[in-house]
């Protein structure tokens, strides 16, 4: 059997801390749409019998009625591939999700708070979907196959050997208890990092959400004979996150700052992110920055530099400059002071002295 498997397309995202740009959100929410079409038209190019998709198709929150109508649309477009859903935490099955409300094309199994099998020939498929926005028990521990003997899969959404509290509320299960169950192929989503070094296999994020999710980003294609899984990870995601580090000690003004930016050489397929660091002898102010920098594949500015004034030594001077610097200290150094306190109070030092210059 020839399957594909996706997961965390995350539909309609309103990716509100991708970019220090406005338009980036609907830019992306494009390119969802334009990955998703590749990946039906891929099953129908190649007569792909199944599609798994993991959990978070999208977002409940946010999601539009038009958008659920175009993916419903582009299902009914491959009728001859089942196609087998399992709700995630983002798009959980509950009782006014589109899953439980909307009329979904007759090849679509949308799998609900139940673990459910659904016989096809010589293949038994498993599932369970999210009741809610977190799950702790989805009663797969329980779970006995009915038939070892034949193929058997299950698609899921959770985390796989989840430690902290955190991971614990979206579904964890034990790598070790998954094995034990004989599962040929363990559909997973979730985690936005592909990871198909076994049966058990998460495709990622089918693109990339943001700078936490560098690297590339599609599906998993696959096929199955019993005792036998081959497995291809096919990149679709067109546009690729990435992080450029520049260091400003070297650099004195706000002017030769931008300069350097702008000889940067950036692919009209990457989305960058400037990360500074290093000591800075000029007020950084990154809103401002990115009004002068004239690549548009530049969409966020992180500022982790240090002021490069020695204060203490400032304070000691016996002038306005001196005496300005030696009560911020004071500021600066008070018992328990909160970190952000204390950046508000380096900023006002950096500003208070060019000021004074």
């Amino acid at each position: 059997m020839k399957f594909v498997h996706i997961a965390d397309m995350h539909f309609d995202s309103p990716f509100v801390n991708l970019s220090d740009k406005d338009v980036l959100g609907d830019l992306r929410r494009l390119e969802q749409r334009k990955v998703f079409k590749k990946v039906i038209e891929y099953i129908k190019q190649n007569n792909i019998e199944y599609l798994f998709i993991s959990g978070d198709l999208y977002e409940h929150k946010y999601v539009k009625l038009s958008t659920i109508e175009y993916i419903n649309n582009l299902f009914k477009e491959i009728p001859n591939t089942q196609i087998f859903i399992s709700p995630g935490n983002h798009d959980p099955y509950i009782k006014n999700s589109y899953y439980n409300k909307f009329s979904w094309s007759e090849n679509v199994t949308i799998f609900s708070p139940e673990i459910e099998k659904i016989e096809c020939e010589d293949i038994n498929i498993y599932g369970y979907g999210f009741g809610d926005f977190y799950c702790t028990d989805s009663g797969i521990e329980s779970l006995v196959l009915d038939d070892i003997n034949k193929i058997n899969i299950l698609v899921i959404h959770g985390t796989l050997d989840g430690a902290s509290i955190e991971e614990k509320q979206y579904n964890s299960l034990t790598k070790k208890m998954l094995q034990e169950k004989q599962f040929d192929y363990i559909a997973f989503g979730h985690i936005h990092k592909p990871d198909y070094s076994s049966n058990i296999v998460y495709p990622g994020s089918t693109i990339s959400l943001g700078f936490d999710e560098l690297g590339e980003h599609g599906m998993i294609v696959g096929e199955i004979q019993k005792g036998n899984v081959e497995l291809e990870f096919l990149p679709l995601d067109e546009e690729e996150f990435k992080e450029i580090e520049i260091n400003v000690t070297n650099i004195l003004s706000k002017e030769e700052l931008i300069e350097k930016i702008n000889d940067l050489e950036i692919s009209n397929r990457e989305y960058i992110k400037i990360i500074l660091t290093g000591n800075r002898h000029f007020e950084i102010n990154k809103y401002e920055l990115l009004k002068y920098i004239e690549k548009e594949r530049i969409i966020k500015l992180k500022d982790h530099t240090k002021i490069a004034y020695d204060l203490v030594k400032m304070a000691n001077e016996n002038t306005l400059k001196g005496l300005f610097v030696k009560e911020m200290l004071k500021k600066l150094n008070e018992p328990n002071i909160e970190q952000a306190d204390k950046k508000v109070i380096e900023k006002a030092i950096e500003v208070g002295l060019e000021a004074l210059e």
